[in-house]
């Protein structure tokens, strides 16, 4: 097989391969002792040393390498297992090859050619492999079938892949299989009679590296909060750490990131990565993505099949296929900054008419829901972004010799672009057709002016001003007035018309005529440039023009600019008189999100005169506040403010807003929302980047956490809080065209120039002092307008002359030395990055929670950590196996930590029957239920954290008359249901006979009298009572006492004091029965009377009896909540109940027993993950899922 060119040595290899076959440029070796027959402890030392020292423990026999004449570095570029495959390679290289090389001049060239020759063979291969091979889902159906049997998972646990690995244990490896399931890694081993489970949820991972030991060259490092696990010995490690790398990342935004969770429709359901049936995989290359990085894309409308074939690398279900197509939908969306909804359809290689270099240029062409995109195979030479609202017409054109499989797709502008080597034209042209036709009927207005004007006049949409007052094509303006005034009504006269930089342009000084005709040129440039490569959205992307944007774009075209870099210019014109809409809606509301943008409208610039006057102000207030409107996740965050106050200076308010949106939703996706996950993202990715690029700086600065939070600012604000603003805007003009990796580049940049004073800094705060003074002295001597301090610098004042340093120099520094990373590689460290800021987010809140309500609870917080995070997994089980009901909140990170992860009963039934002490048979289900409705005291059916540990700190922790007061509450209403209430009386049963004595016989001959016991305990509860006013507790009603006895039998089940337990609640019971007897007979006789004469018993009628039960009988305190019991009724009290209770000491002994909660714990985290749900699946709103507890 062809294998991605790597560079070996062959001065250290000659002791383990023999060479059989040389050429001028390549080589055939055989592994040394692989058939010679006299070379049999050979082959096996060099075997032995193989599986220790190789990563992959399997190395083929024979291998090709190509050479370069006169050096001591080879490439490997074929290997094969038998004489004959290794021959067939080695016979290719020889045909095809090997003539060819001789026309080129120098070695490199041969080198480079070579290598990519390789790469396309290694592409076409493995797309007839998956085109070709037969399916085999036995092998999965068999691997499923193992899996679920060892797993006992619920069957919405869905199996991704699986592959053969070992796992390290310390020093020793287990080998065995690897399980990736939609939401867990499981490891499965049976080695020596031993067998070894391990099961990691994805959502407790908290890093996922590749790593090196003594022993393995390459493994798969996964490391959780208790415990870091190697895996290695994979046949293709790089495809199985890509395929953990999505899943970890799936599921942690789908359980953790709410925010992007409600923004992403294919997190929500995680079975729907099973459900696409899907064939004719086809495997493409993303834009400036190598070999490490291919990811697979399918045809929307063509069918796939639901099992991809068994490859000899790892075992699939179509489950890997949509994770690899949602991957690169977040590449193609990225790399050409395309809205969030769009999505991928087909992947072409085609070859695109360009005319400035007067040829056709090699690329792919990208189409998705609304756009065509094109990128050219050289990295940077030609990119194209087409929207179909901009396009006229779609034709096949006729097929020749010179122009195979052409289409010319026509626009607004009268331009035409012409694509040719079209693989299935016919197809692609009536998928877009089709596209086009939808595009155009979802913009109703769009499609009435068509109807009116001719094809080839351009529409009001993208075709924008390039030129102060004068439009790019003719009647463009017009239309864009007639069209929009019939939206925007009566006051559009409110909406600013042009950028406030217009309107306070500042008069410049004679100092100032250098930069004056030094724009002049940069206009005479970019006129050129328009005439040649395009002057709408649809305009070539070059390496020109982006040398033209480093150097600043002319003041009177930028704001036009960035509305056409960015895309925004499709979203305003799509959206014609929303923003006005918007402004009507929000205008004058009031509410936290504006009082924050008030607060912040007068430090936006305050330096800047369009910010000194209302105009300025109130284009602002306008803006800030209909995004908050527009978008109520994100409101407002500070840091837009400054970013929008320099829009406005350059562009329209509605075009303004409309940047706001490409800035706050595409481009820095994740920022501005109530975490900055994304933000934070990134700081982690430059990190890494500073790590790689200037490792002598990291490795001077120990916790490069520091520059992390320096540069928060820097890329929350695109530097415009923390340079000179006319330097500042050049920052702009390429974070526009390049995106954050623009930013990433320059903040290199800066770090290197000031490396050697950041290496002499004694601490963080000398540091920030450092970087600071030198971005306020980066200044743009190119700009016509006079400096302007900036107000959110931390020096102002130059105590120490600092020297001046160009911003066009530092940008074109920073484009030369850190250019070279591609949105692909980024994408990818974002990707490892957001695990770990993710988990850091949860730390926070974990710890924070406790910190709540560690004061309040007696549970030690160890046991109150591990109590958390089993809370945690409970809450995580509805969303890994179920569809979340309407009810369940994941995740609010907007409401204080105690109260962002909520429960609902069933989970709330899970964790109750995993750790409560008060298990009680099939009555614990019942007993949950009720509980869960008494900490539910707002009725939303959900409760936080701070509810369940309170609960349990009671059941294990609580003196006597807490745990009573518990139970009570647990068996009257809201706990207790009218359902629950209609129960067969069991008056009936001897236990609750109301005959019996209150003056029991002991075997020793003693007699207890109850009724004195029972007399003084309510005396002493009265004084108690008094001492400690409480809200005084309902009474409770028969059925309500049948309730609450029939739960106390079943705590009793098989205690070891079982049988004295039932004898001494079968007192209590009896006597209780008859003090409600006396209260019903009391109340009957007339309610609201102090004392009556009516005898108890014949055995106890003294009149200081008669004052033990006056009690039940009172006229309830006006401050107390009156019994909702009607007159006559039978009533008991707590305070009865209690009492009775104390007067037997072997409840007394039950319920001040100590009780330990560690050893519940610790079992349940052993079985938590083993309830199996039965019919999970269908279950209406209010079913209970009955979970068997197995494993």
């Amino acid at each position: 097989m062809w294998l991605k060119p790597e560079e070996v040595l062959l001065k250290n290899a000659l002791k383990l391969w023999v060479t059989q076959k040389s050429s001028g440029y390549f080589i055939l070796q055989r592994r040394r002792g692989h058939g010679d027959s006299g070379g049999r402890f050979t082959g096996r030392l060099v075997g032995a040393l193989d599986a220790v020292l190789d990563s992959n423990a399997r190395v083929a026999p024979f291998r090709i390498l190509l050479q370069v004449p006169g050096s001591q570095v080879y490439s490997a570029i074929a290997c094969g297992a038998t004489v004959e495959e290794i021959n067939q390679h080695w016979e290719w290289l020889e045909q095809n090859l090997l003539h060819t090389l001789s026309v080129f001049d120098n070695k490199e060239d041969i080198v480079s050619f070579v290598k990519g020759k390789v790469k396309a063979l290694i592409a076409e291969e493995t797309s007839s492999k998956l085109a070709e091979q037969e399916e085999e889902p036995e092998k999965f159906r068999e691997a499923l079938v193992k899996f679920e049997s060892r797993f006992n998972f619920p069957e919405a646990e869905k199996l991704i892949t699986y592959y053969s690995c070992c796992c390290w244990k310390g020093k020793v490896p287990r080998q065995g299989w690897l399980y990736l399931s939609i939401n867990h890694l499981c490891f499965y081993s049976f080695f020596l009679g031993k067998e070894l489970k391990l099961v990691i949820p994805w959502v407790e991972v908290q890093k996922l590296e590749r790593t090196s030991n003594v022993f393995m060259t390459d493994t798969v490092r996964v490391t959780t909060p208790n415990k870091e696990r190697d895996f290695s010995t994979f046949l293709n490690i790089a495809e199985a750490f890509r395929i953990m790398e999505q899943l970890a990342d799936v599921t942690l935004r789908r359980l953790l990131d709410n925010e992007i969770f409600e923004l992403d429709p294919g997190l929500q359901d995680p079975t729907q990565i099973t459900k696409r049936a899907m064939k004719g995989i086809t495997q493409v290359l993303l834009p400036g993505q190598d070999m490490r990085h291919m990811w697979y894309c399918f045809p929307k409308n063509r069918e796939v099949s639901s099992s991809r074939p068994v490859a000899s690398e790892g075992h699939f279900c179509s489950d890997v296929r949509d994770l690899e197509a949602r991957a690169q939908n977040e590449f193609f969306r990225a790399f050409f900054r395309l809205p969030r909804k769009e999505k991928l359809h087909e992947v072409v290689d085609c070859s695109l008419w360009t005319p400035f270099s007067r040829c056709h240029t090699a690329g792919r062409m990208y189409t998705s829901d609304s756009y065509i995109c094109f990128a050219s195979k050289e990295n940077g030479c030609c990119n194209v972004i087409i929207p179909l609202r901009e396009v006229i017409s779609i034709e096949k054109m006729e097929d020749t010799s010179l122009l195979p499989h052409p289409i010319i797709v026509s626009i607004r502008s009268k331009t035409a672009f012409q694509f040719i080597e079209l693989k299935d034209r016919d197809t692609l042209v009536e998928n877009l057709l089709q596209r086009l036709k939808q595009v155009n009927s979802s913009n109703p207005v769009h499609c009435n002016n068509l109807q009116n004007k001719n094809q080839n006049t351009p529409a009001f949409g993208l075709t924008c001003v390039l030129r102060d007052g004068e439009p790019a094509c003719p009647g463009t303006e017009a239309s864009q007035s007639k069209e929009r005034s019939e939206c925007r009504k009566e006051n559009s006269y409110l909406l600013n018309a042009e950028g406030l930089r217009s309107d306070f342009h500042q008069s410049g000084t004679v100092g100032l005529d250098f930069g004056k005709s030094r724009e002049q040129i940069k206009e005479s440039l970019w006129d050129d440039h328009f005439v040649e490569y395009g002057r709408t959205v649809c305009m070539f992307r070059t390496e020109k023009i982006r040398k033209l944007v480093a150097m600043g774009i002319p003041e009177s075209l930028r704001g036009k600019l960035w509305l056409l870099f960015s895309d925004a210019v499709t979203d305003l014109t799509s959206h014609p008189g929303y923003y006005v809409h918007l402004v009507e809606a929000s205008m004058g509301k009031s509410c936290m999100v504006t009082e924050e943008i008030e607060r912040d409208l007068h430090r936006s610039l305050p330096e800047h005169p369009a910010f000194q006057s209302e105009t300025g102000i109130a284009a602002l207030r306008r803006v800030l506040t209909a995004y908050a409107h527009r978008n109520p996740k994100i409101g407002y965050c500070q840091s837009m403010n400054i970013l929008t106050s320099v829009l406005l200076l350059y562009a329209k308010e509605e075009e303004a807003f409309w940047l706001l949106v490409a800035v706050c939703e595409r481009m820095l996706p994740d920022y501005f929302n109530h975490r900055v996950i994304g933000a934070q993202v990134d700081q982690s990715v430059f990190e890494e980047l500073i790590k790689e690029q200037l490792p002598e700086l990291a490795e001077h600065m120990k916790d490069l956490t520091t520059l992390a939070s320096i540069s928060l600012s820097w890329f929350l604000t695109l530097f415009l809080s923390i340079m000179p603003l006319e330097s500042a805007v050049n920052v702009v003009d390429c974070f526009f065209y390049d995106g954050i990796k623009a930013i990433f580049q320059l903040g290199l940049a800066i770090l290197e120039a000031n490396a050697v004073d950041l290496c002499n800094s004694k601490d963080d705060g000398q540091a920030l002092m450092i970087l600071s003074r030198f971005l306020e002295h980066v200044k743009n001597e190119e700009s016509p307008l006079p400096p302007i301090g900036n107000h959110h610098a931390f020096f102002s004042d130059d105590q120490d002359a600092s020297p001046v340093t160009e911003i066009a120099n530092l940008i074109h520094d920073s484009y030369e030395k850190f250019g070279d990373h591609s949105v692909a590689q980024i994408e990818h460290m974002r990707y490892k990055h957001r695990i770990r800021v993710l988990q850091s987010h949860e730390d926070t809140t974990k710890q924070n929670v406790l910190r709540v309500v560690i004061p309040d609870v007696s549970i030690l917080p160890e046991d109150l950590e591990e109590l958390y995070d089993l809370f945690k997994v409970g809450l995580s089980e509805k969303c890994y196996w179920e569809m979340p009901s309407p009810v369940v909140e994941r995740h609010d990170p907007s409401r204080p930590y105690a109260e962002q992860y909520r429960i609902d009963a069933q989970q709330f039934a899970n964790l109750y029957r995993l750790v409560s002490p008060w298990t009680c048979g099939d009555h614990t289900d019942i007993l949950a239920q009720r509980t869960f409705r008494l900490l539910d005291e707002n009725m939303d059916r959900l409760i936080e954290f701070k509810g369940l540990a309170s609960c349990l700190d009671v059941m294990y922790n609580g003196e006597m008359n807490e745990k009573i007061k518990l139970l009570y509450k647990l068996h009257i209403p809201p706990a207790l249901t009218e359902n629950e209430r209609d129960s067969q009386s069991p008056l009936k049963n001897p236990l609750l006979s109301t005959s019996r004595p209150l003056v029991i016989g002991k075997a020793n001959g003693d007699a207890v009298d109850y009724q004195k016991q029972l007399k003084q305990m309510l005396k002493d509860l009265a004084k108690e009572k008094d001492t400690k006013p409480e809200k005084e507790l309902p009474k409770m009603s028969q059925r309500e006492f049948i309730q609450f006895c029939k739960t106390l039998y079943s705590m009793f089940h098989e205690d070891p004091e079982e049988n004295d337990l039932y004898q001494a609640i079968a007192t209590v019971t009896t006597l209780l029965l008859q003090i409600g007897e006396v209260g019903q007979r009391s109340i009957s006789l007339g309610s609201g009377s102090d004392e009556f004469t009516e005898d108890l018993q014949p055995e106890a009628s003294a009149p200081d009896q008669d004052a033990v039960f006056t009690d039940t009988v009172k006229t309830p305190h006006k401050d107390s909540q009156p019994s909702p019991v009607t007159e006559g009724d039978w009533t008991v009290s707590f305070e009865h109940i209690l009492a009775s209770l104390l007067t037997e000491q072997s409840l007394v002994n039950f319920f001040e027993k100590p009780l330990e909660l560690k050893p519940k714990l610790e079992n349940a985290k052993l079985n938590q993950y083993s309830l199996k749900t039965n019919g999970i699946s269908c279950q209406s709103r209010g079913e209970q899922t009955k979970l068997n507890t197995q494993w």
